[in-house]
């Protein structure tokens, strides 16, 4: 398995189908705009279903903070579009078949055989800015990624010269 992605490190491109059946690229939608990814085991399962509902219900302030999220699992893009439709999902739900973006970003599996639960922050330039990964803690997930959203949009506001309030150490 490759190495996992860490802060600082380029996220690896990649195109996958969505729940519509539309192809992906990632590349294609940063630029104007961070990208929240997050890598979650399974459709439908109950901690899966509360961490699709917690982004779900805070989507428009990743909007309004320039933001987009982007979920990926290896459930089918049918299963993606029943999943999405029956929770009323307002984001881009990805399916990696056969995990091989899973695997080039290194989430890890769980006893070896449940995929990983691993949230991404990828700013405009592609860089990976904050990294958490927790099969439980569910609603961290959600709130330390918009956490991090706000911080690199202020950056993004800032005037030329002036530092940016953003560490990676966070």
């Amino acid at each position: 398995m490759a190495r996992g992605i860490g802060v600082g490190d380029q996220a690896p491109d990649f195109t996958l189908p969505s729940q519509s059946g539309e192809p992906i690229r990632l590349s294609d939608r940063l630029g104007e705009q961070v990208v929240v990814l997050y890598f979650y085991p399974r459709d439908n399962t109950p901690g899966c279903t509360a961490e699709a509902c917690a982004f779900r219900d805070s989507h428009e302030v990743f909007s309004e903070a320039g933001a987009e999220v982007i979920g990926v699992s290896s459930d089918s893009a049918d299963r993606h579009a029943a999943f999405a439709g029956r929770y009323d999902l307002p984001f881009t739900l990805l399916s990696d078949a056969g995990g091989r973006v899973r695997k080039s970003y290194g989430v890890p599996t769980v006893l070896g055989v449940l995929p990983g639960r691993v949230t991404y922050v990828i700013d405009r330039q592609g860089t990976v800015r904050h990294v958490f990964n927790s099969m439980t803690n569910i609603g961290q997930h959600v709130g330390d990624a918009l956490t991090v959203v706000r911080q690199l949009q202020g950056d993004a506001e800032l005037p030329a010269g002036r530092p940016s309030r953003y560490s990676p150490d966070h």
